[in-house]
């Protein structure tokens, strides 16, 4: 008969081995509570506003300006919404259906680039001081034609002085900052001014439209003082009070801004490309 086995020495403990693993989890789990109690929210807005910048994970902003501070009233859109047509799809796809796709796939590559683009752009602008310090007079909104970058006023700080083109000091520095980053990036620049509507009647020789495209003119002066070459910019013009940021609040003093615009644009077709 064969002899029973017994198990002794350090076999008997094996109940201690998972009491251990037992008590480090729960150490561990507490060590995570005390972290999340104890959050950077401003961090984390940052981070939320990058990643949603480079991912689309979240279509609706909750605030507006370059850091996701309470500050200028919201502009929930949906961003890259298309209109596909029913007749358009098909379960067996046809040469120029394979053609809408490469096309498709096309401009899908320039968009999550572009994406990326305006997420480096948003992280660059985060590490600089000045910038983060203006975070309520900068928004970015990114659009079906490009990423918009905003100056505009706030009540009590303006970007420029009232019924001047040229700006504040602090508003050419901010521009002279915006014109080293953009000076890495590909995309053709249109720049537009807006006023705000008013309750006075302007002057007969001087109104809302000259004002408007003489700040767009001076943004442009000061970016190309800063190495941004001409042929780069796309269009400086001036749209008075007729495209108003804020619709429901025509007299708001965010409405009066000038518009930085990288424009988004389709890659152009290599010269030896053949049909």
């Amino acid at each position: 008969m064969a002899r029973k086995q017994e198990h002794g020495g350090g076999h008997g403990a094996g109940w201690f081995v998972t009491f251990a693993d037992l008590m480090g989890l729960l150490v561990s789990f507490f060590v995570m509570l005390i972290a999340f109690s104890n959050q950077d929210q401003r961090k984390l807005q940052i981070v939320a506003g990058s990643m949603r910048d480079a991912f689309g994970v979240q279509t609706n902003v909750r605030y507006s300006g370059v850091i996701e501070v309470p500050g200028l009233p919201t502009r929930p859109k949906l961003k890259n919404a298309a209109h596909i047509d029913p007749e358009d799809a098909s379960a067996a796809p046809t040469p120029d259906d394979r053609g809408r796709n490469r096309a498709y796939g096309a401009k899908l590559k320039n968009d999550r680039a572009f994406a990326l683009a305006a997420a480096s752009l948003r992280q660059a602008m985060q590490e600089m001081p000045e910038l983060t310090e203006a975070s309520n007079n900068i928004m970015l909104e990114e659009t079906k034609e490009g990423l918009n970058i905003e100056l505009v006023d706030q009540d009590g700080r303006s970007m420029f002085p009232a019924g001047s083109k040229e700006p504040h000091e602090r508003t050419r520095r901010i521009i002279e900052k915006f014109a080293g980053l953009l000076r890495e990036m590909p995309y053709r620049i249109s720049i537009t001014g807006h006023t705000s509507a008013s309750r006075t009647p302007a002057l007969p020789d001087y109104g809302p439209w000259d004002l408007s495209a003489d700040r767009a003119n001076a943004v442009r002066r000061i970016l190309e003082e800063e190495g941004i070459p001409s042929t780069r910019i796309y269009a400086v013009s001036g749209k008075a009070d007729t495209d108003p940021l804020f619709p429901d609040d025509p007299f708001i003093a965010a409405n009066r801004r000038v518009t930085i615009a990288l424009m988004r644009e389709a890659s152009p077709v290599p010269p030896n490309l053949k049909p």
